[in-house]
């Protein structure tokens, strides 16, 4: 690791028993993460860089959640790098056997890449390499992207050239707050078979519904279910990888989603957190990014678990 001190660069190593921070058990990441806060003070920013073959939806939850470093360090997002002239490739060919993400047994459909699971967890999509392909293939990747995750923000650039730092790669906030344009107008597309993006439309809460809609997610979750169906209902199978939405209540207030996986929170606030785009709001949105989710009957079951 590369630290920037007083105008010099500092090389730092973190000693992982179990290997690579991806695939090391959460305590030996975290522990390595806190010592090297404790040995070298505050840091501005800490930026973790992957291999091509990482999956995120591994890391993410371990700085999101983790008590000991809640304090000082949370995650603000993950941006994931999109070479413009490969991707779609990598997208449509076939999996070489050692690239196929694991899936349960019960997840049926097509197997995923782990470029499909970079892009479905990514806030941000960085799209590089524009300059070496026509204006025709830049349209058909941006779609691409946009077809597997929706709630994303795409940037284009060319010999990897960023105009600015800030809300581009650093201080994207991406889990402590939801904009209410991240949940608007959202939809699936089938433009990628194995990922899609669907919005469901949820109505004015009452308070007491809260706990009905805090259940139905665990069953998504957790579970990979929807409440109150059986298999006879159909074929559901499905995973989700991301979840985003703002929810407004009756009494005034409103309620924010986030979610990586398995692990979601549910955020409360009052009239003054919804700020003034939100205050005229009469009903919610929830986004969900994931695998299978065409078909199924999402908005009606959502509906009769909350009663």
């Amino acid at each position: 690791m590369t630290i920037s001190q007083e105008g010099s660069q500092v090389e730092e190593w973190l000693e992982l028993a179990n290997g690579c921070l991806c695939c090391s058990i959460k305590d030996t990441g975290v522990a390595a993460i806190e010592s090297l806060i404790t040995r070298r003070g505050t840091f501005d920013y800490i930026m973790l860089e992957t291999s091509g073959l990482a999956d995120p939806g591994n890391l993410a939850p371990l700085f999101w959640v983790d008590d000991g470093l809640g304090s000082s360090i949370y995650l603000d997002g993950i941006v994931t790098l999109v070479d413009a002239k490969n991707i779609l490739l990598n997208l449509d060919e076939p999996a070489a056997p050692e690239n196929i993400v694991a899936q349960e047994p019960s997840h049926k459909g097509p197997h995923l890449t782990t470029a499909h699971l970079q892009i479905s967890h990514a806030d941000v999509v960085i799209i590089n390499k524009c300059d070496v392909v026509d204006h025709e293939q830049l349209e058909k990747v941006r779609a691409r992207v946009k077809s597997i995750n929706g709630l994303a923000k795409i940037h284009e650039t060319r010999f990897g050239e960023i105009p600015q730092l800030e809300g581009v790669l650093l201080d994207l906030h991406a889990y402590d707050r939801v904009e209410v344009g991240e949940v608007e107008s959202k939809g699936h597309s089938h433009l990628d078979p194995n990922i899609s993006t669907l919005t469901i439309q949820v109505p004015l809460l009452h308070p007491n519904q809260r706990d009905r809609l805090e259940t139905w997610l665990r069953a998504l979750l957790w579970e990979s279910v929807l409440p109150s169906t059986t298999e006879e209902d159909g074929e559901q199978g499905f995973t989700i990888h991301r979840v985003k939405g703002q929810i407004a209540v009756s009494d005034g207030s409103s309620i924010l989603i986030q979610g990586v996986r398995d692990v979601f929170e549910m955020i409360d606030q009052g009239v003054e957190g919804r700020g003034s785009e939100g205050v005229e709001q009469r009903e919610g949105k929830i986004v969900l990014i994931g695998k299978g989710l065409v078909g199924l009957p999402f908005q009606e079951n959502l509906l009769g678990s909350l009663g």
